[in-house]
Formats: C-alpha cells, structure tokens, sequence
C-alpha cells in the first residue's frame, strides 16, 4: 500500500442554506452535490451553484449519464436532471445507514457508513449482488478508470482509499490533513476528486495520483 498526503486543490463554498455536504457526483460539467432538502449544481470553474433541485438528499449521489441517483433516507431515487422529477425508486441496502454512492459497471455501488461495507446493487431492483468489506466506516465511493475508490471518516481521521474490488485490500491512501473529513466524492474521470468536506458545508477538488 502506497500512503500520501491528499491535495487539496481548490475548495467551494460555504454555499447559502446548505450546513453539511452529504453527497457529491459529477454529470461531465457539473458538480452534484446533495444538501438534506435539494441537490445542487456547481460549475466548477466558476464555483458558482448555477441551479438546485428540491428532492430529498440525505447521503450518496450519483450519475449514470442520463439520470442522477440520489440516497433518501431508506431509498434510492433516480430523478430526471432536466426536471427534478423523481421517476422511479428502490430500496438502499443498508435500510438508512447508506452512504457514498457510484455508477459504475451497469450497477449501483452503495457504501454503508457504520457497517464499514461497499454494496453493489441492481439499479432496477435494489437487490444486492456483491458486497465488500472496509476496516474504516465509508464517506463515500466512486470509480475511475477501473478503479475503485471510497472516502473514510473515523476518528477524527480521514482518507480517500483506492482498494481492490476483489478483496477489499487497501491499494493508496490519500491522508486528509488532521480534522478534516470527506462526505462523499466523485471523480471527474481525470486527475481530480470531488469531496464533501462533512460539517463544514462546503466542496473541495484534491487531486488524483497520476499513474505511470
């Protein structure tokens, strides 16, 4: 295992009305993130929220290339990004203790935050087809190039963690500095994550490891 410092690139907000960042996802030009009441659209060269949807968003995001997935409570919504209509939902496999949230593979991949577990669901049903083990509770997931991807909070401590899909091994780890925790995150396929920064309401950019 590879460990480094994270690098916090560039840091968004604090935002009007939004307290804590639960989920963040990325639809190719912007930044979804989800703020308990609504989800919120950040360009990210501007740092502006250019608009929001009023839906129920207390965890995980995520983006399939047409619809955004959005954790509520004990389910899963799939919503229309042009409208904000929620058009169809399924039941989040850690019953309201979910976290992070991915697409990747066709599937949905759900973390569940005390229970230290990434689950990959069928996005039609809910039904759990895999799950993988965590030693730290997960913040949020997302895949990259193959890559899979979870943010950790415990203890005051703080990763981005790139494990094996397999096995559940710990690859990198990208330390976040003391204090400092990530709710949710997303990459933006290329050389950046977007993360919540817990509590503190607001969205950071850190940069991900180039590979050789």
């Amino acid at each position: 295992m590879t460990a480094s410092k994270a690098e916090i690139i560039r840091e968004y907000g604090p935002f009007p009305g939004v307290d804590k960042v639960h989920g963040v996802s990325f639809d190719g030009e912007r930044v979804w993130f989800a703020s308990g009441d609504r989800l919120n659209a950040l360009d990210p060269d501007s740092g502006k929220v250019e608009r929001a949807l009023d839906v129920p968003a207390h965890a995980g995001t995520a983006f399939d290339g047409r619809h955004l997935f959005q954790i509520a409570e004990d389910r899963i919504q799939k919503i229309d990004p042009r409208t904000g209509a929620v058009l169809s939902t399924i039941p989040a496999p850690g019953g309201g203790g979910d976290s992070g949230l991915a697409w990747a593979e066709g599937a949905l991949w759900v973390g569940e935050y005390r229970e230290r577990k990434i689950h990959q669901i069928d996005p039609e049903t809910g039904k759990t087809l895999r799950t993988i083990e965590s030693n730290r509770f997960v913040t949020g997931v997302t895949w990259v190039d193959g890559e899979l991807w979870h943010g950790t909070w415990e203890g005051e401590e703080s990763e981005l963690r790139r494990i094996d899909p397999a096995t559940g091994e710990v690859l990198d780890s990208l330390v976040m500095p003391a204090g400092e925790g990530v709710s949710g995150m997303e990459s933006n396929g290329k050389d950046l994550f977007f993360c919540g920064a817990a509590g503190k309401g607001t969205v950071r950019a850190i940069r991900r490891p180039k590979r050789n």
